[in-house]
C-alpha cells in the first residue's frame, strides 16, 4: 500500500511521524450468526465450494470482522471503502494475541451481511449498512506436545465461551475527516493542504476528537484487512466468537428451499441440486461480466480524472512559475532601490559636511571682515594697532550700532585729551581705553536693547558710553 501523504500543516503541528507510521488499526467487532434464512451471493458460494471442510486437523471459526460506521476510537469505516475491501481478509493470518510470530491459523473466506444477518447477494452495488463476516480455521494438529496441549486448551475454552474473542487488523493508505455537527448531521471533509490543520484534533493523534463544537473522526481510505488475532481482552466486550461449525449451510435464491451442504461433490446428488449449481454458474458469469463492465467504466472515469488532474497540474505549475518570476523581479528591483537609497544617503552626508564647512568658512570670513573693519575704526579713533586689536576682541559681543557709539566716544575723548593742557598729569595712555575696565559695556548693550524710543537710542547709547569712559578711562591717575 502507498504511504499516507503528509501536508505542511501536519509537519508544523509535529504529528507527521504519527500520521505516517500509525497506518494500522486494530478493531474488535461484534459478531453474530448467519441466519438460516439468509441469501448468499455467488462469491460466497464459490468460497464455500472451494473451502476444504471437515478436516481433522482444522478447527473452524466464523465472526464479524468489521461493521461500517463510526467506532469507539473515532475511526470511521465508510461504506464504499469498506465494501471495496471486503475480500482483502481472505488468506490472511490468524494469530495469537496479535503476535505475527505466533500464527495459529488463517482466514479462509469473507462475505457481506446486513444488520439482520442476511447475506447480501449483490456484489456490484454498495449496501447502505452492513458487516463483513470472515471464516477462519485454527490449526489443531501439532507435532510438538506443548503446542498440542496449548491448542486443545484454547479450543476447549472457545467452546465454553466468554473468554476468547476475535480482533481484526487493517492497513490504510489515506484518510479524510468525518465531521458531525450539533444537530447530528454528518459530512466527509476531504483531507488536503487547506484542511490538514484538523489532523491534530483527531483522538488517534493526541487530540480530543473535537473542533469548535464539532465531532471529528478519521474516515479511512484505501483499506486492506491484514488479518485477525485471537485475544482475551478486547476493547469491545461484545466481540465474541461464533459457535464452531463442522458443516456450513447456505441458502440461495430460487433454490426452492433446498439445502446445499458440504457434500456438493457427491456424484449421486439430486438432479434439482445439480440444476441449482448450473444456475449459480450462469449467475456467476453474469456477475463477472457486470463486474468487468463496471471496472471498465471506473477505469475510464479514473483515466479522465487523471488527465484532468495532469492538465490542472500543468496549469498550476505555470502559474506558480509566473508568480515566482514576478517575485524574483520585485526582489531584484527592491535590492537595486536599496542600493540607490544607500548611495544617495552617502551623498547626502557628504553634502551636509560640505554645507557645514561652507557655513563655517562664511562665518569665519564675515567675522574676519568685521574685525578688520572694527579694528580700522578704532585706529582711526586714536588707538594704536595693538590696542585697537585687543579692544576689538573685547567688544566683539557688541552690535554694530553700539560699537560705533563706542568708537565715537573714544575718538571724542582722544581728541579732547590731546588738546587739553589743563591737567599735566594726564598722559597719552590715560586717554586710551583701559581694556580691563570694559565690563561695563554690557550695561551699555543692555541699555541699548531696553530703550523704548527708537529715535533716541543712538544718543542714549552715546551718553552711556561717554559716562562710562569718563569714569573709567579719563580720570587722572592719583
Amino acid at each position: 500500500m502507498n504511504k499516507i501523504q503528509i501536508f505542511p500543516q501536519e509537519i508544523e503541528d509535529g504529528i507527521s511521524d504519527a500520521v505516517q507510521t500509525q497506518a494500522c488499526v486494530a478493531y474488535c467487532s461484534e459478531v453474530s450468526y448467519k441466519p438460516d434464512n439468509g441469501i448468499i451471493d455467488n462469491t460466497v458460494v464459490r468460497k464455500i465450494i472451494a473451502e476444504n471442510k471437515n478436516q481433522l486437523d482444522l478447527y473452524y471459526l466464523e465472526s464479524v470482522l468489521v461493521s461500517v460506521g463510526w467506532n469507539k476510537n473515532d475511526d470511521v469505516f465508510l461504506n464504499d471503502e469498506t465494501h471495496a475491501a471486503r475480500h482483502t481478509p481472505e488468506d490472511k493470518q490468524f494469530n495469537y494475541m496479535h503476535d505475527e510470530n505466533d500464527i495459529i491459523g488463517h482466514i479462509t473466506g469473507s462475505y457481506v451481511v446486513d444488520k439482520e444477518g442476511n447475506v447480501i447477494a449483490n456484489e456490484v452495488e454498495t449496501p447502505d449498512n452492513f458487516d463483513i463476516v470472515t471464516q477462519a480455521v485454527i490449526y489443531n494438529s501439532w507435532m510438538n506436545e506443548d503446542n498440542r496441549e496449548r491448542m486443545a486448551q484454547i479450543i476447549a475454552e472457545i467452546e465454553e465461551g466468554d473468554k476468547w474473542f476475535v480482533s481484526m487488523e487493517c492497513l490504510f493508505a489515506g484518510f479524510d475527516y468525518a465531521v458531525i455537527d450539533e444537530t447530528g448531521k454528518s459530512v466527509i471533509l476531504e483531507r488536503n493542504e487547506a484542511s490538514a490543520f484538523l489532523t491534530k484534533h483527531l483522538r488517534c493523534y493526541g487530540g480530543e476528537g473535537k473542533y469548535e463544537g464539532l465531532q471529528v473522526g478519521r474516515a479511512l481510505r484505501n483499506i486492506s484487512f491484514s488479518g485477525k488475532g485471537l485475544v482475551s481482552k478486547p476493547a469491545n466486550p461484545d466481540s465474541v466468537i461464533l459457535s464452531p461449525k463442522t458443516e456450513t449451510k447456505a441458502f440461495f435464491a430460487n433454490a426452492t428451499e433446498k439445502t446445499i451442504n458440504s457434500t456438493l461433490g457427491d456424484p449421486e446428488m439430486a438432479e434439482d441440486t445439480k440444476q441449482v449449481i448450473a444456475d449459480l454458474k450462469e449467475q456467476l458469469k453474469d456477475a463477472a461480466k457486470a463486474i468487468k463492465d463496471q471496472k471498465d467504466d471506473i477505469d475510464a472515469v479514473q483515466a479522465q480524472k487523471l488527465a484532468d488532474a495532469e492538465s490542472a497540474l500543468v496549469t498550476s505549475t505555470e502559474l506558480v512559475d509566473t508568480h515566482v518570476k514576478t517575485i524574483e523581479e520585485a526582489v531584484t528591483q527592491a535590492e537595486e532601490s536599496a542600493a540607490t537609497i544607500a548611495d544617495l544617503e552617502a551623498q547626502l552626508l557628504v553634502a551636509k559636511e560640505d554645507a557645514k564647512k561652507a557655513e563655517k568658512f562664511k562665518k569665519d570670513k564675515e567675522k574676519e571682515d568685521k574685525d578688520a573693519k572694527r579694528t580700522a575704526s578704532l585706529i582711526e579713533a586714536g588707538l594704536d594697532a595693538e590696542k585697537a586689536a585687543v579692544t576689538c576682541a573685547s567688544l566683539d559681543a557688541l552690535e554694530d550700532e553700539a560699537f560705533e557709539s563706542v568708537v565715537i566716544v573714544i575718538a571724542e575723548k582722544s581728541a579732547a585729551a590731546a588738546s587739553s593742557d589743563s591737567d599735566e598729569s594726564t598722559s597719552a595712555e590715560d586717554s586710551e581705553l583701559n581694556l580691563s575696565d570694559l565690563d561695563g559695556v554690557e550695561t551699555t548693550e543692555a541699555t541699548l536693547v531696553d530703550g523704548s524710543d527708537a529715535t533716541d537710542a543712538s544718543e542714549k547709547v552715546r551718553a552711556d558710553v561717554a559716562d562710562w569712559f569718563s569714569k573709567n578711562v579719563s580720570q587722572t591717575a592719583k
